[in-house]
């Protein structure tokens, strides 16, 4: 399983390998989430737009940038949410079956009842991404 996109004219190809780090919330983990199911997700939905956010940090894997010692260092990011119900995935903001509902619509419906941030931010030069899911209120 990969997902594949193209920004400013370079390919990137996300596939499982590639994810240096995948970060589940710590206090209340989505159950059986993991990278494959993220990249399903993305190939599942439309309009997905990374745009180009910079980083304090280089990337840990290719250092890019660092020996010209830059001060900024440029990623990729894309955000969405998904939505679970007693921790286990129900839907997400970027699923076909959530285009015609809200949060708070199937939050009062009772078919969910806790909300997730999830962050994908890729090297710009090298590729290799990480995925973050943290639990927030919506």
């Amino acid at each position: 399983m990969n997902y594949k996109f193209i920004f400013k004219d370079k390919e990137y190809d996300l596939i499982e390998e590639k994810c240096e780090c995948f970060f589940n919330d710590e206090e209340t983990p989505i159950n059986n989430i993991e990278v494959l199911n993220i990249l399903d997700l993305l190939n599942k939905a439309e309009n997905i737009n990374f745009g180009l956010e910079y980083y304090a940090e280089p990337c840990e894997v290719c250092l890019h940038g660092k020996e010209q010692r830059k001060k900024v260092f440029p990623f990729l990011e894309y955000h969405f949410y998904i939505f679970t119900k007693d921790n286990n995935y129900i839907t997400s903001s970027i699923s076909n079956d959530y285009e015609e509902n809200s949060y708070s619509g199937i939050y009062k419906k009772g078919k969910v009842d806790n909300s997730y941030i999830v962050s994908i931010m890729i090297c710009e030069n090298c590729g290799d991404y990480i995925i973050e899911i943290e639990q927030c209120n919506m």
